[in-house]
């Protein structure tokens, strides 16, 4: 696939929805940083309900931190892993007190540091909370750059470091939240809605459906 059709894809995609972002719901970068860490292996509707929950009363890393670890799996037992999904996010309430005065890094290499916070979770957060243009590889991009031929690659990082230089930078910033929209949407996994599809000349998928 050439630069002009990439342009073409995000220039549609941008049309569309020319103000994406992530479904899930915060209302600053901690809650954001938590929200995402929840949801590994959950959906974001699981997530939303239980932090509705948990950030009501508790939504800073001290907060959380006297909750105790026992009353904070309380408020997220509903959602999947939530016995180490709390240990995690105790200890990064407490490494984000002792190294960032309970500010959220805006660095790769500190978001990285933290329990719990791999390299997908810090790309969401970049881009998300801080605007960086980062590309965060789910299922769904990882599906989408493949199938319609965007960025090819067997590994999520190879996939993510072809979007992050083949997009056109005007997107990219934007790119993450577009490409996770249209997987979560129309190009499902099993069969994709290509007649409902804005990009459908331009995707390269051999085998689309009616």
């Amino acid at each position: 696939m050439n630069r002009e059709k990439r342009a073409a894809i995000f220039a549609r995609l941008r049309a569309e929805n020319p103000e994406p972002t992530t479904e899930l719901e915060y209302s600053n970068a901690f809650e954001l940083l938590i929200a995402v860490v929840l949801s590994a292996q959950a959906t974001d509707r699981g997530v939303n309900k239980a932090t509705a929950r948990l950030f009501a009363v508790a939504n800073t890393p001290r907060a959380i931190l006297e909750l105790g670890l026992e009353g904070l799996k309380a408020h997220i037992k509903t959602i999947g892993l939530y016995n180490t999904k709390a240990e995690n996010i105790m200890q990064l309430c407490r490494l984000l007190l002792q190294r960032h005065d309970g500010e959220v890094p805006s660095t790769r290499t500190a978001l990285e540091a933290l329990p719990g916070v791999g390299r997908k979770t810090a790309n969401v957060v970049l881009n998300t909370a801080f605007g960086q243009p980062t590309m965060a590889v789910d299922t769904h991009i990882f599906r989408v750059a493949n199938r319609t031929g965007l960025a090819r690659g067997k590994t999520v990082r190879e996939v993510e470091d072809k979007l992050v230089r083949w997009i056109p930078r005007e997107y990219l910033k934007d790119a993450h939240h577009w490409l996770i929209l249209h997987g979560r949407y129309v190009c499902v996994a099993r069969k994709p809605r290509c007649a409902a599809c804005v990009i459908y000349d331009l995707c390269e998928f051999k085998e689309k459906t009616a």
